[in-house]
């Protein structure tokens, strides 16, 4: 019989996040739920296990250095170890009208912010959940990113890629470049790394804009996330339809 595997999802009270958990509790993974709000959290585990998934609470804050390293040691006192890193939480940083952030006229602090959360915290979750991982068999990181962070698309006047969004986009292009360093240096580990694009997804984040649900968008992250052993992609980028341009 297997050993279950367990996995941690950030930003998981809600949303994509949420629906990662549960998709991958269904598959079968114990499931650490991350969340800064300790009440949305405990709600979130309740929700979860009624449903029958087998999860527990991980309270963090990814920006706050004492709160990954204190997830990091209840994940190993919980669970003994760590097969299944998600780094899905993030944020869109203050936005103008139509939902745009202007280069021009920006804020740099709006920038610090969502580049804390988006690229530092997933950096900083990363390396502290890193020797749990490298303990498991078959060890999986999935950094959930966005196709506005494609400079390939970005750059295409032919391509639909949305309001122009100078602190968020920017963030999920640095992740992605952030990932790809990963990758490399995780090569011959059996780590495996990769970016996953959820597509515009009707939760809070957006507003409940946008056509797909909270599990269509999860579908990628959960597939990368449980990628056979024997190998797999590595330091690329995908959506559903298959590999996304940097």
């Amino acid at each position: 019989m297997s050993k279950e595997k367990i996995a941690l999802v950030t930003g998981a009270n809600k949303g994509i996040g949420y629906a990662i958990a549960a998709g991958l509790g269904a598959l079968g993974h114990r499931v650490g739920v991350g969340a800064r709000d300790e009440n949305r959290l405990g709600v979130a585990v309740g929700k979860l296990r009624a449903a029958g998934v087998d999860a527990f609470g991980v309270p963090l804050d990814v920006t706050s250095r004492s709160s990954v390293t204190e997830a990091a040691e209840l994940v190993e006192l919980e669970a003994g170890g760590l097969d299944v890193l998600v780094n899905n939480a993030g944020i869109s940083g203050e936005m103008g009208p139509g939902w745009a952030q202007d280069p021009t006229g920006l804020d740099l602090d709006v920038v610090r912010t969502v580049v804390e959360t988006n690229v530092l915290g997933v950096i900083q979750v990363t390396n502290a959940m890193l020797p749990l991982l490298r303990r498991s068999s078959s060890p999986r990181i999935v950094n959930v990113s966005s196709a506005v962070g494609s400079l390939t698309r970005q750059a295409d006047p032919d391509i639909e890629i949305g309001p122009v969004m100078a602190a968020y986009a920017p963030s999920k292009t640095f992740l992605n470049a952030v990932t790809v360093q990963y990758a490399r240096q995780l090569a011959g580990t059996g780590i495996l790394i990769n970016a996953a694009c959820p597509g515009l997804v009707a939760t809070d984040f957006t507003g409940f804009h946008g056509p797909r649900t909270p599990e269509q968008g999860a579908a990628t992250a959960i597939r990368l996330a449980t990628l056979p052993d024997g190998g797999g992609p590595t330091g690329s980028f995908f959506e559903d339809d298959g590999t996304i341009p940097w």
